[in-house]
């Protein structure tokens, strides 16, 4: 299946800018989302595949550096390129601090940005490839029955089969079948494996997750 096509969203309240670097996004071949503030931005909310939001510090309303606060605050992903007529430098450590990718002063290189872009939208392809493995991980857990989850806590705590079967209150047999269909299930190859599974899924060592 292929990739959904990379989007570069534009956040700037001046028109001939959004125009000007539309057309130099669309020149390289990617989507191009342009928008003329922080609000607009909100309710167009994220494109299905990689992107990368270029965006004015200085905005009508809410400013770009507010809205990097908020996309934080929300634990929203989405690489940031700032760009800017009236930088200053505790504007831009507050930028880069806040995890933006480049922080650029107008006029700048097409190739600055550019490069920019491209840094933040290998991040954000990264980001979701991880997001899609962990939501597979978490369907394959979602499937183990309450039991195979206790056994899988107990087997990455270190716990030996007889330990497990003494906790548990069953025979030792019982638990080397909960921990066959546990491996098979979360597709682990290896304690190790499995134990990095847990880990992903921050699953508290040797404390079972209800369903």
């Amino acid at each position: 299946m292929n990739e959904a096509p990379a989007t570069v969203i534009v956040v700037d309240d001046d028109p001939a800018v959004r125009e000007a670097l539309g057309s130099l996004l669309r020149s390289v071949g990617f989507e191009v989302k342009l928008l003329a503030s922080v609000n607009d931005f909100l309710k167009s909310g994220r494109p299905d595949g990689p992107a990368c939001l270029v965006l004015d510090v200085r905005l009508p309303g809410q400013s770009g550096l507010d809205l990097q606060r908020e996309l934080s605050r929300e634990n929203f992903q989405l690489p940031i390129v700032f760009i800017t007529g009236h930088g200053d430098i505790p504007m831009s450590v507050q930028a880069m601090k806040g995890g933006a990718i480049e922080f650029l002063t107008k006029p700048f290189r097409d190739q600055d940005l550019l490069d920019a872009v491209q840094v933040g939208l290998a991040r954000d392809r990264v980001w979701l490839e991880n997001e899609k493995a962990l939501a597979t991980l978490r369907a394959s857990f979602d499937s183990l029955t309450p039991r195979e989850r206790e056994v899988m806590a107990l087997v990455v705590a270190g716990r030996l089969n007889k330990q497990i079967a003494a906790d548990l209150g069953v025979s030792e047999i019982t638990v080397k079948v909960h921990r066959s269909q546990v491996m098979q299930k979360m597709r682990a190859k290896s304690l190790p494996e499995l134990a990095r599974m847990a880990d992903k899924l921050k699953l508290a060592p040797g404390k079972p997750q209800g369903s």
